[in-house]
């Protein structure tokens, strides 16, 4: 009996346990969600857009290509299976380039997109113009 006990008590303290990193998880997801629509939109209004347009989705993905390559058309590549891994690598490179950046910031922009995006937005880039090429 005594056992049975003990045993309910250590499931409901990992129980505790589990549902604490939860929420730990959840407040950072939201801090960092929170972070890259600021940016974004930050990055909007640089380039002479307007910010609220970065709230709404797949038009703010529209919109950004427009930004990076002076054709939003192209952001329906990413919908391409494959090819979209193709056209988001040359996209984050491009988003580096338009804001001044080099390419280098362009890669690490994949893998670092929330640090990035925030360096852009709120560093001294400029917003330098679209970038004319196929990808």
């Amino acid at each position: 009996m005594a056992n049975a006990i003990l045993m309910d008590q250590s499931g409901d303290a990992a129980l505790a346990v589990l549902a604490g990193s939860y929420v730990v998880f959840l407040i950072i997801g939201l801090v960092v969600s929170v972070l890259m629509i600021v940016a974004q939109w930050k990055l909007f209004t640089k380039a002479g857009e307007e910010g609220w347009k970065s709230l709404i989705p797949i038009y703010n993905g529209y919109v950004m290509f427009q930004i990076v390559y002076g054709q939003g058309w192209k952001y329906f590549l990413t919908l391409v299976p494959v090819l979209n891994y193709v056209v988001l690598i040359a996209y984050y490179v491009r988003l580096a380039q338009v804001y001044g950046k080099s390419v280098v910031f362009g890669i690490l922009n994949l893998f670092f997109a929330p640090i990035t995006m925030l360096i852009l937005a709120f560093g001294d880039a400029d917003y330098q113009g679209p970038i004319d090429s196929f990808l």
